[in-house]
């Protein structure tokens, strides 16, 4: 995930998978139920934790593959 949004229903989605859904649909993928709004919000919270998780399992991989050496 690299741009997560919250959508009505309260759940994060990528925004480009929901944008999709919302396309053709006024209901939530997770739950079924109609959207009150087809509004998303920016997730940076859940953003930064991505990219903060990311990092740390990148940094992860090049220490193990260093004390291969």
């Amino acid at each position: 995930m690299s741009d997560p949004v919250m959508a009505a229903d309260g759940h994060a989605y990528e925004r480009t998978a929901i944008e999709r859904w919302l396309a053709t649909k006024s209901t939530s993928p997770m739950t079924g139920g109609e959207l009150e709004h087809p509004y998303l919000t920016p997730n940076h919270m859940l953003r930064r934790m991505i990219r903060d998780w990311d990092g740390a399992r990148k940094a992860a991989v090049h220490a193990d593959c260093a004390s291969q050496l």
